[in-house]
């Protein structure tokens, strides 16, 4: 009996007002539904921080990317004295920080320096493991290096060879060690 009255209450309401109610209560579903998968799935404050990382990053790579646009082409000097671009002090630890490559002049140059990285160096055709450049807060300056071993040749030594970087090669589109003073 009051199933009845009930469903005749409901008969009685005009249409477009029970659209509109089914329409809220499958909205309300849908909301829910949602709220129930993200806590079940979400990541929440984890994803949160790992997008504001790469944020950061993107950011600073369009910092990156502009100062290395708006430096001249060629080389660049951290020193009076040449007929090379001479950079400011800040800028010169902007570049340190942007520089990621040591092409081989650089290294061949450090390596007449140091005979026997040079050995391993030729006689491992070639191979380098690892390069770094990385600016230095106590002595404000930019160190650059790289690590030569003879283990694919059967010579068990590894040898780091690490400098101050003294000069930068400027080709519109990345930055590279171009001197590496290891004396």
């Amino acid at each position: 009996m009051f199933q009845e009255n009930y469903l005749n209450k409901l008969k009685t309401i005009p249409e477009w007002l029970r659209q509109f109610g089914g329409l809220v209560i499958v909205t309300l579903i849908i909301i829910l539904s949602f709220v129930a998968l993200n806590n079940i799935f979400g990541e929440g404050d984890d994803l949160v921080k790992r997008m504001k990382i790469e944020e950061d990053r993107i950011a600073e790579e369009r910092k990156i990317n502009e100062l290395i646009s708006s430096l001249p082409s060629g080389i660049l000097v951290t020193f009076d004295g040449t007929d090379h671009h001479r950079l400011s002090d800040d800028v010169y630890e902007k570049v340190c920080k942007a520089t990621k490559l040591i092409p081989q002049r650089a290294i061949m140059g450090a390596n007449f320096l140091n005979f026997r990285a040079h050995e391993i160096y030729t006689i491992n055709g070639n191979k380098i493991d690892d390069t770094f450049v990385k600016w230095d807060k106590e002595k404000n300056k930019c160190f650059a290096g790289f690590t030569v071993s003879g283990n694919n040749v059967g010579v068990d030594e590894k040898i780091a060879v690490t400098g101050e970087a003294l000069s930068f090669l400027s080709t519109g589109i990345d930055t590279r060690v171009y001197y590496i003073k290891n004396f």
